[in-house]
């Protein structure tokens, strides 16, 4: 490889070589502060980074990478996370009895690089080595306090439920091989366009099968309560947005290139699964009362109401997708950077009765927390109302009318369990109120990190013309 073909992956050499780095400063001189600062200026030199990679036609990085416009695009919205979970988690470990934090970053960074291979991946073979440096790093991240057992319990659960669905995605990788000898998805194409079948459409179920697990779809969505509330609060964050948004993004580059749109077999299939999933996910939410299991399920029909813009056609579908994604990962990481931000050296607040009057005691955090959870129901004003908007949109064009009716009525249960995160923070009576930490003062970066996050939720809801032109722009279309 020469220096033109390295430049397109410069934003995964630099995320690369700050691991390495990393590395050697810890086994030097560990100090949490300098390995934070220097996991931070890493994420912001990648994303810098993304700006002097020639856009104007699709870059290939041998047969395994595919640099353009949608990967780039993705791989900025990954690091963006990542830092912000950089920014929320200082204070967070720092109030931690775990004495060992500094290895905290090198596990994010790595996360956030096999993401990155993912959402860039246009062979099987790198597909699946950047989901394993994904999830074997986010094995350690959910379970991380050692003394926690219920971060234990969840990184055990998510380590048995991630291998079964990587055996399913292996087994349907070497189905489609053995018929079709290839592995480059652009080479597998052509194939379902020619009517041959064979093992592909047993393979394609599979796939199907393990991409369902990483997104936690119904019915594969059994582990999803017990990760997020086992995991720590910034962890959950990065699982819930960038983790399953490139493996989403994936999804749609992949599926697009085959065809999906013409084979009445596997819209049928994701359709049962959205629907299932929109109202499985909004149901099971009705039923909790702690506000991590709550988002869960939750996060369970959002992708559900993704799958209804990944099953329509046309740009607009590969529009609405772009931006319902963007807009979630902006809503759960401040939802996510809320409870983290009220979390203490003991616990983080989780039953919704520890909630009770938080506006009134922590009215800065109490509106960052009460705006994200308004986005995540779509009220107007707020990124997830224009994201839902937009992705109803695809689905009337491409008239997918039981998806649409399923969207809305399905929307109309999840609205209940928002407000009442939302009621007991703004009722008078403080009752058992347990969040510990203390308000904007005092916890700079994660301040920062909320405030931004906010304003781009705000921003998002009332201007969102600047992003989906920018959309439009450079994510015309993924195939």
């Amino acid at each position: 490889m020469n220096g033109q073909e390295l430049l397109p992956l410069l934003p995964l050499l630099i995320v690369s070589v700050f691991v390495v780095l990393n590395l050697i400063v810890i086994s030097l001189y560990r100090n949490h502060q300098t390995t934070a600062l220097l996991t931070g200026l890493g994420l912001v030199l990648a994303l810098i980074s993304t700006l002097f990679i020639d856009k104007s036609t699709p870059q290939y990085v041998m047969p395994l990478i595919i640099v353009d416009r949608y990967s780039i695009f993705f791989v900025g919205l990954i690091l963006l996370a990542a830092l912000m979970v950089t920014l929320l988690s200082y204070r967070y470990l720092e109030l931690q009895k775990e004495s060992r934090k500094e290895e905290y970053y090198v596990f994010l960074l790595l996360t956030t690089l096999g993401s990155s291979v993912v959402v860039s991946s246009n062979h099987f073979v790198s597909f699946f080595l950047g989901l394993e440096i994904l999830s074997v790093s986010l094995y350690a991240l959910i379970a991380y306090k050692a003394e926690d057992s219920l971060g234990l319990e969840a990184g055990i659960k998510y380590l048995i439920l991630a291998a079964t669905s990587d055996a399913f995605l292996l087994f349907g990788i070497a189905l489609i091989y053995a018929d079709t000898g290839q592995l480059e998805f652009a080479r597998i194409a052509p194939m379902f366009d020619s009517g041959h079948i064979g093992f592909l459409l047993p393979g394609l179920g599979l796939l199907i099968v393990g991409l369902g697990f990483k997104l936690s779809l119904v019915p594969f969505h059994m582990w999803t309560p017990d990760v997020y509330q086992g995991a720590p609060a910034p962890i959950t964050a990065f699982l819930a947005s960038a983790s399953k948004g490139a493996v989403f993004a994936l999804m749609l580059r992949y599926f697009t290139k085959i065809g999906i749109h013409t084979n009445n077999s596997l819209l049928t299939v994701f359709a049962v699964i959205a629907v299932a999933s929109m109202f499985g996910g909004n149901l099971l939410a009705l039923l909790q009362n702690y506000v991590k299991r709550i988002l869960a399920y939750s996060s369970i029909a959002h992708f559900g109401y993704l799958l209804t813009a990944f099953l329509a056609s046309g740009n607009l579908a590969f529009s609405a997708v772009t931006y319902y994604l963007a807009a979630y990962f902006v809503t759960i990481l401040g939802a996510f950077g809320a409870i983290t931000a009220l979390s203490g050296s003991k616990a983080e607040p989780d039953l919704i009765d520890s909630y009770r009057g938080m506006f009134w005691k922590q009215p800065l955090l109490g509106g960052v927390f009460s705006a994200t959870l308004l986005s995540l129901a779509g009220i107007p004003l707020t990124a997830g109302f224009v994201g839902k908007f937009y992705v109803m949109a695809a689905g009337i064009n491409s008239h997918l009318w039981i998806l649409v009716v399923s969207l809305v009525a399905s929307s109309v249960i999840g609205l209940f369990y928002y407000l009442r995160i939302i009621s007991v923070m703004f009722s008078k009576d403080l009752g058992n109120s347990e969040a510990t930490g203390s308000d904007m003062t005092g916890m700079a970066a994660a301040g920062f990190a909320l405030v931004l996050l906010t304003i781009a939720l705000v921003w998002l809801g009332i201007y969102p013309s600047s992003l989906i032109a920018l959309i439009q722009k450079i994510v015309p279309n993924p195939a």
